[in-house]
């Protein structure tokens, strides 16, 4: 890459000309508006100028306006936008606070100041991440991957990780005679996090100088030994490149062909890294020597090759044809090596100048080529990657990019959430997770003891839905640790994972009989008092749910095996047969009791002969999944059921996706009665949580006792389920200042 330290227009007395320079970079890509570039430059020099005349010296690497119009360069190769040029060279003064980011923002707008303020989150995320903590290079690999995948989930606009990683090229120029300290902590981060994301975006040549340069510091023996071999050898290799060449473009032009020949230069790291995978010596590394032919048409690629080939013997097993089968990943190119004049080995690569294109700029997915990535990764994440690259792709074609990045953003659903803990590590977590499903994510022991969260150093409740970039610290106990029964109740909200849920249903199991029975009665009381279901024949209830006696239920219940709103929709049942679940006036035309065959979808096939599994028994509205038989069809259990667990396991390859078929139909009026203690907002509060949990409200009346400063409220809702009942009247209860929340019967 072209350094652009050494394209500066320098003026008389030895600084930068600007005018010059931005003549330089106008005729590198195109700038919509030349006049707020050069004021962008001047705005940096103005900066810097400053800031020496505070200092009275220049420090190694301080001048931020330099280092801008460097960015800026880099940026310009990858022809950006005139937006992402001017962001460039504003953002070290910005970041060094020698000016605010209000400033930058009632003088260039709100589109250069969100993509620095975009930089600065990535920039943050680096003074959390911890690289010198790593191993030989860097952390485990599976921190290393959830870093950079948070850097690209935190990512709003394509182009701030592009400018991120020209600030991080310009960085690891930059630290040559810098502290040793400061190059090892350089270069580390560059080696961990940057390197590999300009890989994943598929930009080849910022990649390769950012791994080659780390490589130097982080292993400069090594890199010294491998520098110097070439260089011992490098008049011969340019001289016999050259001959090759000759030879290959005299034939070439003779068969008709129009082509671009170069020598293709075999990077230090890249060498070494073949070394020590293969274990060979730096004599062994055949493709030091190699050629690259570049040509119009595909069909040209095959006449290439078979001159190539006719010119040369080619090796054995040494030959991939990338064009006709391309890589998964959309990599393109004729790959041979071949025993060259003086019978030295060498390697040729032959494609078209739109594939050397997409390899150099990022359109291929080139993240999965000769990198050590897997596929199966998070799909997610996979198709966030993808859409950056397209939109570099597109932006070349359009001309604009910030319409279009607007209007592709929607279409990328970030399906993972990346948490930090408090010593830096990374926690991936599914979307919405709390608090709890982190702490047993760290470890179990963590998860049984957690009394509260910090997140970035405030108290949250444990129900807080987590989000990418947050540093998490959980607060435990070390008296009698133990996770609450409330944790098991999904209307609360405790728990997005199974794996959590799992884990404490795991734990009250192995407690013992009589506590569970106490607990288990305790659980059902309170919930058939708040659904106002009274006079339960509780041995005829058992039986309902498939256990011997009320006994043998209430331990389910304790032990977290058989959820209370399961057993509450049995009891509704048993008291009011000519009922579904609510025994009102229906407000629109009842629904029959759901049958499998027709509320039951099989994702991806549609109906399929299903039953519902008597383990768990789930009800519409419950998450479901379902599990092949042999013989019987699929049988449809709930995704926290244990059976269901083990069965993914177990045999994960029986598992299928499924859903309910439609919604519901049936709503009901109910009347909910609430008792609290008075105070400000308590009508906007409660009804504010009706809202969110898409209650209708049909009438709403309120009283308030002055005497002792409670207020009784009696709200008439309409619901479509006795569970949607149940989680509203917990997410009531949850509310400050409640005293009771119950149904109200006539």
């Amino acid at each position: 890459m072209v350094k652009v330290r050494e394209d500066y227009a320098m003026s008389g007395d030895g600084q930068v000309d600007i005018e010059g320079w931005v003549q330089h970079i106008a005729s590198q890509t195109h700038l919509d508006d030349v006049e707020q570039f050069r004021q962008a430059c001047e705005k940096a020099a103005e900066i810097d100028l400053q800031a020496f005349r505070e200092d009275r010296v220049w420090a190694p690497g301080a001048s931020s306006f330099r280092t801008g119009l460097e960015m800026a360069q880099v940026l310009a190769e990858l022809r950006l936008d005139q937006a992402s040029l001017v962001a460039a060279i504003l953002y070290r003064a910005v970041r060094e606070e020698r000016v605010r980011l209000e400033v930058i923002r009632k003088e260039f707008g709100e589109e250069i100041a969100g993509l620095i303020n975009g930089v600065q989150q990535m920039a943050a995320i680096s003074s959390i991440h911890h690289p010198l903590k790593g191993n030989v290079l860097g952390q485990s690999e599976g921190q290393l991957d959830n870093v950079r995948k948070m850097l690209v989930t935190m990512v709003d606009d394509v182009r701030v990780p592009l400018i991120k990683l020209a600030e991080r090229t310009c960085a690891i120029r930059a630290v040559k005679d810098a502290p040793e300290e400061k190059r090892m902590r350089v270069a580390r981060e560059v080696f961990d996090i940057y390197a590999p994301l300009a890989h994943r975006l598929g930009i080849g040549h910022i990649k390769w100088e950012l791994e080659d340069l780390s490589f130097r510091y982080l292993h400069e023996t090594a890199y010294k030994k491998i520098a110097s071999l070439l260089d011992e050898r490098r008049l011969d290799r340019e001289g016999y490149i050259r001959r090759v060449i000759a030879t290959l473009q005299a034939k070439l032009q003779a068969s008709g062909i129009e082509a671009s020949l170069s020598g293709r230069a075999k990077h230090i790291y890249s060498i070494w890294r073949k070394m020590r995978l293969k274990g060979i010596d730096f004599s062994q590394v055949y493709d030091i020597r190699a050629v690259r032919i570049l040509v119009p048409e595909v069909r040209d690629c095959y006449a290439a090759l078979g001159i190539v080939h006719t010119l040369w013997r080619h090796i054995p097993n040494e030959f991939d044809d990338y064009v006709a089968n391309p890589k998964e990943n959309g990599y393109q190119s004729l790959h041979t090596a071949v025993i060259g004049p003086d019978g030295k080995v060498m390697e040729v690569q032959i494609r078209t100048h739109a594939m050397h294109e997409d390899a150099e700029l990022g359109v291929c997915a080139h993240w999965l080529y000769k990198g050590t990535d897997k596929a199966g990764k998070s799909s997610g994440y996979d198709a966030k990657i993808n859409w950056l690259r397209q939109v570099m792709e597109w932006q070349e074609e359009l001309g604009d990019l910030s319409g279009l990045a607007d209007h592709l953003k929607s279409d990328v659903v970030s399906d993972r959430i990346y948490v930090f803990t408090p010593d830096g590590h990374v926690v991936d977590l599914p979307q919405g997770a709390t608090p709890i499903d982190f702490a047993y994510r760290v470890h179990t022991e963590i998860g049984h003891a957690c009394r509260g969260a910090r997140v970035d150093s405030r108290i949250v409740p444990l129900t807080y839905p987590l989000k990418t970039g947050e540093q998490v610290s959980i607060l435990t106990t070390k008296t009698n640790p133990a996770p609450s029964r409330d944790w098991l109740n999904p209307s609360l909200g405790y728990l997005k994972t199974s794996r959590a849920r799992a884990k404490v249903t795991h734990w009250f199991k192995q407690q013992n009989r009589e506590r569970n029975i106490i607990d288990g009665r305790a659980i059902l009381d309170d919930e058939f008092g708040r659904l106002s279901l009274h006079d339960v024949d509780l041995n005829e209830l058992a039986a309902k749910v498939n256990y011997h006696s009320a006994d043998d239920l209430f331990a389910a219940v304790g032990a977290g095996d058989l959820r209370p709103t399961q057993v509450a929709n049995t009891a509704q049942q048993l008291l009011e047969p000519e009922t579904e679940q609510l025994d009102l006036k229906l407000v629109t035309q009842k629904r029959k009791a759901y049958d499998t065959e027709s509320d039951i979808h099989i994702q991806g096939v549609g109906k399929l002969k299903t039953q519902v599994a008597k383990c768990c028994k789930p009800l519409p509205g419950d998450a479901i999944g379902g599990y092949i038989t042999v013989g019987r069809g699929v049988t449809i259990h709930r995704q926290d059921c244990l059976t269901f667990l083990n069965l993914q396991d177990v045999e994960p390859h029986r598992i299928i996706e499924v859903s309910w078929g439609g919604q519901q139909e049936s709503v009901y009026p109910v009347d909910i009665e609430i008792e609290a203690y008075d105070r400000s907002d308590l009508l906007r509060d409660i009804t504010q949580v009706l809202s969110v949990s898409k209650s209708d409200v049909i009438s709403l009346h309120t009283a308030t006792n002055r005497d002792d400063n409670t207020a009784t409220m009696t709200v008439s809702v309409e619901i479509s389920s006795l569970e949607q009942l149940a989680r509203l009247l917990a997410q009531i209860r949850n509310l400050p200042n409640i005293i009771d929340v119950r149904r109200k019967r006539s």
